[in-house]
C-alpha cells in the first residue's frame, strides 16, 4: 500500500490519543491527526518513549516513529475530563481526514472514538461519525457494519428509538441498504457472489403474520424483487436463531433491523476487536467498536486491538478496491 491510512485520535481528554501512540511500531504507513503536544504529553504521563514527527507527504513511512498532522487543540487536555470547549477540534480532525481521503492523499480513514455528548453540549448537532461523514459527503444513505468474531453484521436502522423502528423500515430504504451491502461486499471485500442472512424485524419473523406484518407487507416483497435481480439473500429469519453457527457458516454478512438485534452478539463474541464500518461512503472508513473509556485514558489500560483491527479492515478493503 502506497497511501497512508490516516488516524483521528478522536475525544482528546479520551483514550484516543493512547491508542495513537501505540501504533508507533505499526508496519502500514500511517498518519495520525492529532494536537501534537497533547500526545506528547500523554506519552509522557503514560511514561513512554514515542519518537513524533511532522507529516510530509512528501516522505516515506519512517519505522519506528509516528507521524503527525497537527491540528491544535482549543484548550488544555486532562485526560479523562470533558471540556466542550475541545470539540470543534475534535470535528476539524474528521474535516482534515475526510478532505485528504477525498482529494486521494490518503488511502482511508480510521476513527479513533468521540464523545458524542459533549459535542452536542458544545451546540453543535452531532450523532455519530457515520451520519456525520454521510453529511459530508453528500451521500444520501450509508450502511453501519460491524465485523468480528468472525461475523459481518450490518444494521437497517442505526440510532433510533426502538419505537420508531418499524416505522423506519419501508421497501425502498430496505432495498438500497441491500444494493450498498452486496456492492461493497463485491467491491471492497472482494466477495463476488455474497451471500447475505436476514433478520426479520418481529419475534419468529412475524410467525406468518400472528406477531407483525412488516416481514409480509414490507420485507419479503423486497427480498424476492432482489433475488430475481441475482441477489443471495435470504427470507427474513427469526433472530433468536440466525446467528446460530450453522447459519453463519453459511453466509457472508448479516443484515439486521435495528441496532441491539445483532450488535450484542457480535460484540459478546469480539469486543475489543471488533470492527464498525461505514458503508456507501466514497471513501473507506472504519472505527473501533468501542468508546471514549474516559476512567482508562492516560492510565496504560487501554487496548489498542480494535484500533489494529480497523487498521487491518481498511487495509484489506483499500486493496481489494484497488484491485477492481
Amino acid at each position: 500500500m502506497n497511501l497512508p491510512l490516516v488516524i483521528t485520535s478522536g475525544e482528546p481528554s479520551g483514550i484516543g490519543p493512547d491508542l495513537c501512540l501505540q501504533l508507533v511500531e505499526h508496519a502500514y504507513p500511517l498518519v495520525v491527526i492529532a494536537d501534537k503536544l497533547l500526545l506528547q504529553q500523554r506519552a509522557a504521563q503514560l511514561q513512554l518513549d514515542v519518537a513524533l514527527h511532522d507529516y510530509n507527504p512528501n516522505a516515506p513511512h519512517a519505522a519506528g516513529k509516528l507521524s503527525v498532522l497537527h491540528v491544535p487543540v482549543a484548550q488544555p487536555v486532562i485526560a479523562g475530563k470533558l471540556d466542550a470547549r475541545n470539540a470543534p477540534y475534535v470535528l476539524e480532525t474528521l474535516n482534515r481526514a475526510l478532505q485528504g481521503c477525498v482529494s486521494g492523499e490518503f488511502a482511508g480513514m480510521v476513527t479513533a472514538p468521540v464523545h458524542k455528548g459533549i459535542i452536542n453540549d458544545a451546540g453543535i448537532p452531532f450523532t455519530g461519525h457515520t451520519e456525520y461523514l454521510a453529511e459530508q459527503t453528500n451521500t444520501p444513505l450509508v450502511v453501519m457494519m460491524l465485523a468480528g468474531g468472525g461475523m459481518r453484521v450490518a444494521l437497517a436502522t442505526t440510532h433510533l428509538p426502538l419505537r420508531e423502528v418499524a416505522d423506519a423500515i419501508t421497501q425502498p430504504l430496505l432495498e438500497n441498504i441491500l444494493r450498498i451491502l452486496r456492492r461493497d461486499l463485491q467491491t471492497r471485500f472482494g466477495i463476488a457472489h455474497p451471500r447475505i442472512l436476514v433478520a426479520g424485524l418481529n419475534p419468529h419473523a412475524g410467525e406468518g403474520g400472528h406477531l407483525g406484518h412488516e416481514e409480509i407487507d414490507v420485507m419479503i416483497p423486497v427480498l424476492n424483487k432482489l433475488r430475481a435481480a441475482g441477489f443471495n439473500v435470504s427470507q427474513p429469519l427469526p433472530a433468536d436463531t440466525l446467528f446460530a453457527a450453522h447459519r453463519l457458516r453459511e453466509c457472508d454478512a448479516v443484515l439486521v433491523m435495528y441496532h441491539d438485534q445483532g450488535l450484542p452478539v457480535l460484540k459478546h463474541a469480539s469486543f475489543g476487536e471488533g470492527v464498525n464500518i461505514t458503508l456507501g461512503l466514497p471513501i473507506i472508513r472504519t472505527s473501533v467498536d468501542h468508546g471514549t473509556a474516559l476512567e482508562l485514558a492516560g492510565t496504560g489500560k487501554a487496548n489498542v486491538g480494535s484500533l489494529l483491527e480497523a487498521i487491518k479492515v481498511a487495509v484489506e478493503m483499500h486493496r481489494n478496491q484497488s484491485n477492481c
